[in-house]
């Protein structure tokens, strides 16, 4: 897979919803369910992070949801692309990029939404070929106006900030001309996954799919 390919790729599932879901799994037995919930309320794209070692069995179960595009989070190593892969994510996401990260998505087709925090490293993702990318940590790196603010020497370049992102402030994110979608975790509280309150997750999964961008 090209660098352009995974650009193209990634962009479509942007595009498939304001908000994807970043998702830490503890117990693979609640991931269908919890997939099923976000599908339902709209938010067809899922980011599973490999921070659990329920993870890649999540993915597993997630990815057998129809509607559901699932995706691996927290790719560090050629391993992680290797593993996420076999176990059926169809995308990738990463806190950074490296040149083993980036060679090991391309030699196993996985399209990656590479993470950046500054412009420079923008400018080298794009050198490389890669024009939509993660923007991380979006808060910490000083949100929206950061974000619109190198947004503006290279246009070219599309993005999904993660990172301290909310209800409260993802259409800050959503009307930059820059920005496709945002990645957030607060569709998906902890609690409500613990309760099984699937009804209560697809309702803020709702809420979340009417955000305007």
């Amino acid at each position: 897979m090209t660098p352009q390919d995974a650009s193209i790729a990634a962009a479509k599932v942007c595009n498939l919803a304001p908000v994807v879901p970043v998702l830490v799994i503890d117990d693979a037995a609640n991931a269908a369910a919890l997939a099923e919930a976000l599908v339902t309320g709209g938010l067809p794209a899922l980011e599973v992070t490999l921070r659990t070692p329920a993870a890649l069995d999540a993915i597993r179960e997630m990815a057998a949801v129809p509607g559901g595009t699932v995706g691996a989070g927290t790719l560090l190593t050629p391993k992680d692309v290797e593993n996420a892969k076999k176990a059926g994510a169809t995308f990738g996401v990463s806190p950074g990029a490296t040149d083993l990260l980036l060679d090991a998505c391309e030699a196993n087709d996985l399209p990656l939404l590479p993470g950046v925090a500054t412009a420079t490293e923008a400018m080298r993702l794009l050198e490389r070929g890669y024009d939509v990318l993660k923007f991380f940590p979006a808060e910490a790196n000083g949100g929206a106006p950061a974000l619109k603010a190198i947004g503006a020497p290279i246009p070219q370049v599309k993005f999904c900030p993660t990172g301290g992102v909310s209800l409260k402030n993802a259409n800050d994110y959503l009307s930059l001309g820059n920005v496709l979608c945002v990645g957030g975790s607060w569709v998906a509280p902890k609690d409500k996954v613990l309760a099984g309150d699937w009804a209560g997750i697809t309702a803020l999964a709702r809420e979340a799919a009417a955000l305007s961008r």
